[in-house]
C-alpha cells in the first residue's frame, strides 16, 4: 500500500510542479482554443492536493495497521482514499471555478 501512497506523491508532483498535464484525462486531446479556456494551474493545485490527501490517508491505514495489527486497515483506507478522492478531484476540477 506504500507503493500506492507514493505513486500518488509522484502524480501529483509531476502534474504540479513538472507540468505533466498531459496525464490529466481529457486535457491532452483538447485544442489550443479549447486549453486557453480552463486554469489548468489551478486543476494541477487541486490534483497535487487530491492525490497528496489520498496518499496521505493510504499512510495513515499502513500505520493504523502496524499498530493494531489488523491487516484489513490499510486495505480500508485506500478504499476510503479512493471513494472520497476521485469524485472530489472530478466534482472540484469541472467546476466552473476552473473555466475562464
Amino acid at each position: 500500500m506504500i507503493g500506492a501512497a507514493l505513486l500518488f506523491i509522484v502524480l501529483g508532483i509531476l502534474i504540479r510542479y513538472g507540468k505533466m498535464y498531459f496525464l490529466i484525462a481529457g486535457y491532452n486531446t483538447l485544442s489550443k482554443e479549447e486549453k486557453e479556456k480552463f486554469d489548468i494551474k489551478g486543476i494541477a493545485n487541486v490534483f497535487r492536493n487530491t492525490m497528496f490527501g489520498m496518499a496521505g490517508c493510504i499512510i495513515l491505514g499502513y500505520f493504523m495497521d502496524k499498530k493494531f495489527e489488523n491487516q484489513d486497515l490499510d486495505f480500508i483506507m485506500f478504499i476510503v482514499a479512493l471513494i472520497i478522492g476521485i469524485p472530489y478531484l472530478l466534482i472540484t476540477t469541472n467546476s466552473k471555478k476552473y473555466k475562464l
